[in-house]
């Protein structure tokens, strides 16, 4: 059975996400190079998640989202339609420990860094600022989304602490909720509509994103063995 993909996109830059694999994502200049990039992505994905051996996959686009958004630096407004559905306990809490290992992995491959400061990365602007460059950078830049991400589903939440211990925390206040398994969709800054569904996957994907810039970085900076390849890139 194909594995269905949401396709975003600003003309031909394209961001290729795989819907049933929460974070899963490949990025290129069309829908053919991200798509193509998918089966290198998905192996990675699946070792990192399960040790699953890698398979062959066969892709269909399910969705599309034509954005205004600069989907070369992987900006992002997508809500996937099935990310509109209400959630078993049992499918929020599988959810929710992929979100935590994404983050305890992420810890795991900042606290290797040979040194957190240094980088041999040229500076480089985006829509939202300077480019992390260093690992302390690229961890603060990824742990800070923790507020934002829960507060578009109305849950208040602090960036205080380790990575690990703010999404927690953030999970913690949102099981505090009545009815938070019925996946309310708000419509949140920027007139972006937002769900529970979306954040839990929005916080795999946006570690991924990063952790991948970290490991190459420490590659080019460091060494090839300088760090574990905590995620099982396949670069």
């Amino acid at each position: 059975m194909p594995i269905k993909c949401v396709w975003e996109h600003n003309g031909n830059d394209s961001l290729i996400y795989a819907e049933q694999f929460p974070g899963a994502y490949t990025r290129g200049a069309s829908k053919d190079s991200a798509l193509r990039k998918m089966p290198a992505e998905l192996n990675s994905y699946l070792m990192w998640r399960n040790g699953l051996s890698p398979a062959a996959f066969a892709f269909e686009i399910a969705q599309e989202k034509q954005s205004a958004l600069t989907i070369s630096d992987a900006d992002s407004d997508v809500i996937f339609d099935s990310e509109r559905k209400a959630l078993r306990l049992s499918e929020y809490e599988e959810l929710k420990s992929l979100a935590l290992k994404s983050a305890q992995d992420f810890l795991t491959l900042y606290l290797a860094m040979p040194d957190r400061t240094k980088s041999c990365l040229p500076a480089r602007e985006t829509f939202y600022g300077k480019v992390p460059r260093t690992a302390t950078e690229m961890y603060e830049h990824t742990k800070n989304v923790n507020s934002y991400y829960f507060g578009e589903i109305g849950v208040a939440a602090d960036n205080e602490g380790s990575i690990l211990d703010c999404r927690a925390r953030g999970f913690a206040a949102l099981e505090t909720q009545h009815g938070f398994l019925k996946n309310k969709v708000y419509l949140g800054s920027y007139e972006e509509e937002w769900s529970l569904r979306k954040v839990l996957r929005r916080f795999v994907w946006h570690d991924r994103i990063h952790a991948k810039a970290m490991y190459r970085m420490a590659i080019k900076t460091f060494g090839p063995n300088a760090v574990p390849n905590v995620f099982l890139f396949d670069l």
